[in-house]
Protein backbone atom coordinates (compact mmCIF):
# COMPACT_ATOMS: atom_id res chain seq x y z
CA UNK A 1 0.00 0.00 0.00
CA UNK A 2 1.31 3.70 -0.94
CA UNK A 3 2.16 6.06 1.44
CA UNK A 4 -1.22 8.23 0.16
CA UNK A 5 -3.28 5.43 0.97
CA UNK A 6 -1.97 4.73 4.32
CA UNK A 7 -2.30 8.05 5.16
CA UNK A 8 -6.03 7.95 4.64
CA UNK A 9 -6.77 5.07 6.81
CA UNK A 10 -7.93 5.89 10.31
CA UNK A 11 -5.96 5.30 13.30
CA UNK A 12 -6.75 1.99 14.92
CA UNK A 13 -6.38 1.76 19.33
CA UNK A 14 -6.81 -2.35 20.17
CA UNK A 15 -7.84 -2.09 23.81
CA UNK A 16 -7.05 -5.39 25.77
CA UNK A 17 -7.95 -6.19 29.56
CA UNK A 18 -5.66 -9.02 31.50
CA UNK A 19 -5.82 -11.11 34.60
CA UNK A 20 -3.40 -13.79 34.94
CA UNK A 21 -2.36 -14.24 30.95
CA UNK A 22 1.15 -15.49 31.41
CA UNK A 23 0.18 -18.58 28.81
CA UNK A 24 -1.51 -16.53 26.31
CA UNK A 25 -0.35 -12.88 26.25
CA UNK A 26 2.54 -12.49 24.30
CA UNK A 27 1.40 -14.75 21.37
CA UNK A 28 -2.05 -12.77 21.71
CA UNK A 29 -0.11 -8.99 21.45
CA UNK A 30 2.27 -10.66 18.85
CA UNK A 31 -1.02 -11.45 16.78
CA UNK A 32 -2.24 -7.59 16.74
CA UNK A 33 1.19 -6.17 15.91
CA UNK A 34 1.56 -8.58 13.20
CA UNK A 35 -1.47 -7.22 11.33
CA UNK A 36 -1.33 -6.05 8.00
CA UNK A 37 -2.80 -2.56 8.23
CA UNK A 38 -0.96 0.41 7.19
CA UNK A 39 -2.71 3.24 9.20
CA UNK A 40 -1.09 4.27 12.44
CA UNK A 41 -2.07 1.04 15.37
CA UNK A 42 -1.43 1.29 18.94
CA UNK A 43 -2.14 -1.61 22.16
CA UNK A 44 -3.37 -0.37 25.04
CA UNK A 45 -3.15 -2.93 27.94
CA UNK A 46 -4.88 -2.80 31.43
CA UNK A 47 -3.47 -4.73 33.89
CA UNK A 48 -5.11 -6.11 36.68
CA UNK A 49 -3.97 -7.63 39.48
CA UNK A 50 -2.67 -10.37 38.16
CA UNK A 51 -0.34 -13.43 40.27
CA UNK A 52 1.46 -15.00 37.67
CA UNK A 53 3.72 -13.24 35.20
CA UNK A 54 1.52 -10.95 33.47
CA UNK A 55 2.91 -8.02 34.06
CA UNK A 56 6.25 -8.99 33.54
CA UNK A 57 5.72 -9.86 30.33
CA UNK A 58 3.54 -7.04 29.75
CA UNK A 59 6.59 -4.76 30.91
CA UNK A 60 8.55 -6.79 28.54
CA UNK A 61 6.09 -6.06 25.40
CA UNK A 62 6.49 -2.15 26.06
CA UNK A 63 10.12 -2.52 26.49
CA UNK A 64 10.17 -4.04 22.74
CA UNK A 65 7.74 -1.93 21.10
CA UNK A 66 6.51 1.70 21.77
CA UNK A 67 2.99 1.10 20.29
CA UNK A 68 2.25 -0.97 22.91
CA UNK A 69 1.42 0.14 26.70
CA UNK A 70 -0.25 -0.27 30.21
CA UNK A 71 -2.71 1.31 32.23
CA UNK A 72 -3.67 -0.16 35.86
CA UNK A 73 -7.03 -1.74 36.22
CA UNK A 74 -6.65 -2.55 39.76
CA UNK A 75 -10.04 -4.10 40.15
CA UNK A 76 -9.53 -6.79 37.79
CA UNK A 77 -12.87 -6.61 36.32
CA UNK A 78 -13.04 -6.80 32.66
CA UNK A 79 -15.48 -3.34 32.05
CA UNK A 80 -13.68 -1.32 34.24
CA UNK A 81 -10.06 -2.85 32.05
CA UNK A 82 -12.09 -1.55 28.89
CA UNK A 83 -12.81 1.74 29.86
CA UNK A 84 -9.81 2.47 31.61
CA UNK A 85 -7.95 1.42 28.17
CA UNK A 86 -10.60 3.25 26.21
CA UNK A 87 -9.82 6.45 28.10
CA UNK A 88 -5.68 5.83 27.60
CA UNK A 89 -5.95 5.29 23.51
CA UNK A 90 -6.27 8.01 21.57
CA UNK A 91 -7.04 6.84 17.99
CA UNK A 92 -10.98 6.86 16.30
CA UNK A 93 -11.15 3.45 15.81
CA UNK A 94 -11.27 0.99 18.80
CA UNK A 95 -10.26 -2.38 18.32
CA UNK A 96 -11.39 -4.69 21.48
CA UNK A 97 -8.85 -7.86 22.04
CA UNK A 98 -8.76 -10.02 24.94
CA UNK A 99 -5.67 -11.74 26.65
CA UNK A 100 -6.57 -15.15 25.58
CA UNK A 101 -7.90 -13.64 22.18
CA UNK A 102 -5.44 -14.35 18.55
CA UNK A 103 -6.57 -11.97 16.00
CA UNK A 104 -6.12 -14.24 12.57
CA UNK A 105 -4.92 -12.43 9.80
CA UNK A 106 -6.44 -9.22 8.07
CA UNK A 107 -8.53 -8.70 11.05
CA UNK A 108 -8.02 -5.28 11.59
CA UNK A 109 -7.90 -4.07 7.81
CA UNK A 110 -10.97 -6.12 6.97
CA UNK A 111 -12.98 -4.61 10.03
CA UNK A 112 -12.28 -1.00 9.27
CA UNK A 113 -13.21 -1.45 5.86
CA UNK A 114 -16.21 -2.74 7.10
CA UNK A 115 -17.27 -0.27 9.26
CA UNK A 116 -16.92 2.36 6.54
CA UNK A 117 -18.84 -0.02 3.76
CA UNK A 118 -22.19 -0.81 6.11
CA UNK A 119 -21.82 2.62 8.08
CA UNK A 120 -21.79 0.46 11.28
CA UNK A 121 -21.53 1.39 14.94
CA UNK A 122 -20.05 -1.88 15.81
CA UNK A 123 -18.64 -4.99 13.48
CA UNK A 124 -17.25 -8.45 14.68
CA UNK A 125 -17.13 -12.35 13.62
CA UNK A 126 -16.63 -15.54 15.14
CA UNK A 127 -15.54 -16.51 18.32
CA UNK A 128 -13.31 -19.72 16.71
CA UNK A 129 -13.10 -21.92 20.00
CA UNK A 130 -9.50 -24.11 19.21
CA UNK A 131 -7.87 -26.22 22.00
CA UNK A 132 -4.90 -27.00 23.17
CA UNK A 133 -5.50 -29.63 25.27
CA UNK A 134 -7.69 -32.72 24.56
CA UNK A 135 -10.24 -31.03 27.30
CA UNK A 136 -10.22 -27.93 25.69
CA UNK A 137 -10.23 -29.24 21.99
CA UNK A 138 -14.01 -30.87 23.85
CA UNK A 139 -14.90 -27.70 24.82
CA UNK A 140 -13.94 -25.88 21.75
CA UNK A 141 -16.13 -28.30 19.67
CA UNK A 142 -18.86 -27.93 22.05
CA UNK A 143 -18.68 -24.07 22.10
CA UNK A 144 -18.77 -24.19 18.24
CA UNK A 145 -21.77 -26.84 18.06
CA UNK A 146 -25.60 -25.16 17.81
CA UNK A 147 -26.20 -28.28 20.63
CA UNK A 148 -23.93 -26.43 22.81
CA UNK A 149 -24.72 -22.63 22.15
CA UNK A 150 -27.79 -22.62 20.10
CA UNK A 151 -27.47 -20.68 17.15
CA UNK A 152 -25.98 -18.12 17.55
CA UNK A 153 -23.40 -17.15 14.63
CA UNK A 154 -20.69 -15.65 16.39
CA UNK A 155 -20.30 -18.90 17.71
CA UNK A 156 -21.60 -21.42 15.03
CA UNK A 157 -20.73 -18.70 11.73
CA UNK A 158 -23.52 -18.05 9.30
CA UNK A 159 -24.35 -15.08 6.71
CA UNK A 160 -22.89 -11.81 7.17
CA UNK A 161 -25.46 -9.39 8.44
CA UNK A 162 -27.21 -6.95 10.89
CA UNK A 163 -26.88 -8.90 14.18
CA UNK A 164 -27.80 -8.62 17.93
CA UNK A 165 -24.50 -8.87 19.44
CA UNK A 166 -20.97 -9.96 18.00
CA UNK A 167 -17.75 -10.55 19.67
CA UNK A 168 -15.28 -8.46 21.09
CA UNK A 169 -15.98 -6.02 18.17
CA UNK A 170 -14.87 -2.89 16.48
CA UNK A 171 -15.88 0.07 17.12
CA UNK A 172 -16.00 3.66 16.46
CA UNK A 173 -14.74 5.87 19.15
CA UNK A 174 -17.64 8.59 19.05
CA UNK A 175 -20.15 5.80 19.31
CA UNK A 176 -18.33 4.51 22.83
CA UNK A 177 -17.81 7.65 24.12
CA UNK A 178 -21.70 9.38 23.41
CA UNK A 179 -23.03 5.69 25.03
CA UNK A 180 -20.67 6.20 27.84
CA UNK A 181 -18.91 2.62 27.43
CA UNK A 182 -19.10 -0.57 29.09
CA UNK A 183 -21.06 -0.43 32.10
CA UNK A 184 -18.67 -1.44 34.80
CA UNK A 185 -21.70 -2.93 36.83
CA UNK A 186 -22.08 -5.73 33.97
CA UNK A 187 -18.66 -8.44 35.71
CA UNK A 188 -20.38 -10.28 32.80
CA UNK A 189 -22.18 -10.08 29.38
CA UNK A 190 -20.66 -6.33 29.17
CA UNK A 191 -20.44 -6.91 25.30
CA UNK A 192 -24.08 -7.91 25.10
CA UNK A 193 -25.31 -5.07 27.01
CA UNK A 194 -22.96 -2.09 25.22
CA UNK A 195 -24.25 -3.92 22.02
CA UNK A 196 -28.13 -3.96 23.41
CA UNK A 197 -27.58 0.02 24.28
CA UNK A 198 -25.99 0.98 20.53
CA UNK A 199 -29.19 -0.67 18.77
CA UNK A 200 -31.47 1.03 20.86
CA UNK A 201 -29.41 4.29 19.78
CA UNK A 202 -30.00 3.24 16.07
CA UNK A 203 -26.29 1.92 15.30
CA UNK A 204 -26.20 -0.80 13.32
CA UNK A 205 -23.67 -4.23 14.72
CA UNK A 206 -22.62 -6.35 11.97
CA UNK A 207 -21.87 -9.56 12.04
CA UNK A 208 -19.57 -11.48 9.28
CA UNK A 209 -17.90 -14.49 9.08
CA UNK A 210 -14.74 -13.09 7.64
CA UNK A 211 -13.88 -11.87 11.09
CA UNK A 212 -12.50 -14.64 13.39
CA UNK A 213 -10.30 -14.36 16.74
CA UNK A 214 -8.67 -17.73 17.91
CA UNK A 215 -10.59 -18.21 21.41
CA UNK A 216 -8.50 -20.68 23.97
CA UNK A 217 -11.30 -22.29 25.55
CA UNK A 218 -11.05 -22.59 29.78
CA UNK A 219 -8.69 -25.68 31.15
CA UNK A 220 -10.63 -27.26 33.05
CA UNK A 221 -14.50 -28.41 34.43
CA UNK A 222 -14.22 -26.04 37.32
CA UNK A 223 -13.06 -23.09 35.12
CA UNK A 224 -15.44 -23.74 32.64
CA UNK A 225 -18.41 -24.32 35.15
CA UNK A 226 -17.77 -20.83 36.56
CA UNK A 227 -17.45 -19.31 33.20
CA UNK A 228 -20.86 -20.92 32.57
CA UNK A 229 -22.46 -19.78 35.73
CA UNK A 230 -21.45 -16.24 35.51
CA UNK A 231 -22.98 -15.80 32.30
CA UNK A 232 -25.84 -17.34 32.89
CA UNK A 233 -26.27 -15.34 35.91
CA UNK A 234 -25.00 -11.93 33.97
CA UNK A 235 -27.20 -12.18 31.55
CA UNK A 236 -30.29 -12.46 33.57
CA UNK A 237 -28.93 -9.61 35.25
CA UNK A 238 -29.41 -7.89 31.34
CA UNK A 239 -32.78 -9.37 31.08
CA UNK A 240 -33.82 -7.24 34.07
CA UNK A 241 -31.97 -3.94 33.58
CA UNK A 242 -33.25 -4.10 29.67
CA UNK A 243 -36.85 -5.57 29.03
CA UNK A 244 -37.24 -6.11 25.88
CA UNK A 245 -34.06 -8.09 25.48
CA UNK A 246 -35.05 -11.55 26.53
CA UNK A 247 -33.98 -14.22 23.99
CA UNK A 248 -35.76 -17.51 24.10
CA UNK A 249 -32.32 -19.42 23.21
CA UNK A 250 -30.84 -17.96 26.44
CA UNK A 251 -33.97 -19.39 27.97
CA UNK A 252 -33.81 -23.25 27.09
CA UNK A 253 -30.62 -24.26 29.76
CA UNK A 254 -32.32 -23.00 32.74
CA UNK A 255 -35.33 -24.81 31.20
CA UNK A 256 -33.39 -28.27 30.70
CA UNK A 257 -31.81 -28.07 34.45
CA UNK A 258 -35.52 -27.52 35.47
CA UNK A 259 -37.05 -29.97 33.62
CA UNK A 260 -34.06 -32.80 34.46
CA UNK A 261 -34.24 -31.91 37.92
CA UNK A 262 -38.00 -31.93 38.68
CA UNK A 263 -37.65 -35.71 36.59
CA UNK A 264 -35.25 -36.85 39.15
CA UNK A 265 -37.24 -35.56 42.16
CA UNK A 266 -40.57 -36.60 40.87
CA UNK A 267 -38.95 -40.15 39.76
CA UNK A 268 -38.09 -40.77 42.83
CA UNK A 269 -40.93 -39.73 45.35
CA UNK A 270 -43.88 -40.11 42.14
CA UNK A 271 -43.07 -42.77 39.71
CA UNK A 272 -40.05 -44.04 37.84
CA UNK A 273 -41.47 -43.06 34.10
CA UNK A 274 -40.28 -39.28 35.25
CA UNK A 275 -36.83 -40.79 34.90
CA UNK A 276 -37.48 -40.36 31.47
CA UNK A 277 -37.03 -37.01 31.53
CA UNK A 278 -33.30 -36.58 32.22
CA UNK A 279 -33.01 -39.87 30.36
CA UNK A 280 -34.06 -38.70 27.20
CA UNK A 281 -31.64 -34.83 27.95
CA UNK A 282 -28.52 -37.95 28.17
CA UNK A 283 -29.61 -39.46 24.71
CA UNK A 284 -30.09 -36.19 23.29
CA UNK A 285 -26.16 -34.93 24.49
CA UNK A 286 -25.16 -38.18 23.59
CA UNK A 287 -26.47 -38.28 20.83
CA UNK A 288 -25.62 -34.43 19.37
CA UNK A 289 -21.87 -35.21 20.51
CA UNK A 290 -21.33 -37.73 17.25
CA UNK A 291 -21.73 -34.86 14.79
CA UNK A 292 -19.85 -32.53 16.98
CA UNK A 293 -16.54 -34.63 17.71
CA UNK A 294 -15.98 -35.55 14.42
CA UNK A 295 -12.25 -34.66 13.49
CA UNK A 296 -11.51 -35.14 17.78
CA UNK A 297 -9.93 -38.18 19.43
CA UNK A 298 -11.13 -40.88 20.93
CA UNK A 299 -10.23 -39.23 24.16
CA UNK A 300 -11.74 -35.76 23.47
CA UNK A 301 -14.61 -37.47 21.97
CA UNK A 302 -15.40 -39.59 25.60
CA UNK A 303 -15.02 -36.06 27.29
CA UNK A 304 -17.11 -33.70 24.58
CA UNK A 305 -20.68 -34.87 26.34
CA UNK A 306 -19.35 -33.49 29.78
CA UNK A 307 -18.23 -30.49 28.37
CA UNK A 308 -22.34 -29.94 27.05
CA UNK A 309 -23.71 -30.75 30.11
CA UNK A 310 -21.17 -28.35 32.01
CA UNK A 311 -22.18 -25.54 30.11
CA UNK A 312 -25.87 -26.09 29.93
CA UNK A 313 -26.69 -27.04 33.78
CA UNK A 314 -23.87 -24.14 35.01
CA UNK A 315 -25.64 -21.92 32.65
CA UNK A 316 -29.23 -22.45 33.49
CA UNK A 317 -27.90 -22.79 37.28
CA UNK A 318 -26.51 -19.35 37.34
CA UNK A 319 -29.44 -17.70 35.45
CA UNK A 320 -32.20 -19.52 37.74
CA UNK A 321 -30.42 -18.22 40.83
CA UNK A 322 -29.16 -14.68 39.89
CA UNK A 323 -29.69 -12.29 42.47
CA UNK A 324 -32.22 -9.39 41.93
CA UNK A 325 -29.97 -7.17 43.91
CA UNK A 326 -27.55 -7.91 41.00
CA UNK A 327 -30.50 -6.11 38.79
CA UNK A 328 -31.13 -3.54 41.37
CA UNK A 329 -27.47 -2.68 41.43
CA UNK A 330 -26.79 -2.19 38.22
CA UNK A 331 -29.94 0.18 37.48
CA UNK A 332 -29.20 2.52 40.49
CA UNK A 333 -25.83 3.10 38.90
CA UNK A 334 -24.60 5.11 36.01
CA UNK A 335 -22.10 3.96 33.76
CA UNK A 336 -19.11 6.04 33.40
CA UNK A 337 -17.79 7.75 30.11
CA UNK A 338 -14.56 7.33 28.86
CA UNK A 339 -12.57 10.38 28.20
CA UNK A 340 -10.05 10.51 26.08
CA UNK A 341 -6.51 10.89 27.01
CA UNK A 342 -6.26 13.42 24.07
CA UNK A 343 -8.33 16.23 23.21
CA UNK A 344 -10.97 16.47 20.45
CA UNK A 345 -8.95 18.80 18.50
CA UNK A 346 -5.59 16.56 19.15
CA UNK A 347 -7.94 12.57 17.80
CA UNK A 348 -7.78 11.80 14.47
CA UNK A 349 -11.25 11.85 12.73
CA UNK A 350 -12.79 8.62 12.45
CA UNK A 351 -13.58 8.08 8.24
Amino acid sequence: MNTKAAEELPAVSVIMPVLNEERHLRTAVRRILEQDYAGAMEVVIALGPSTDRTDAIAAELVAEDPRVRTVPNPTGRTPAGLNAAIRESRHPIVVRVDGHGLLTPGYVATAVRLLGEMEAANVGGIMHAEGETEWEKAVAAAMTAKIGVGNAAFHTGGLAGPAETVYLGVFRREVLERLGGYNEEFIRAQDWELNYRIRQDGGLIWFTPQLKVTYRPRPSVRALAKQYKDYGRWRRVVTRYHRGSVNLRYLAPPAALTACLLGLVLGAAVHPLFFAVPGLYAVGILGGSVPAGRGLSARARLQLPVALATMHFSWGFGFLTSPRKLANRVIASTAPAPTAANTAAEREPAR
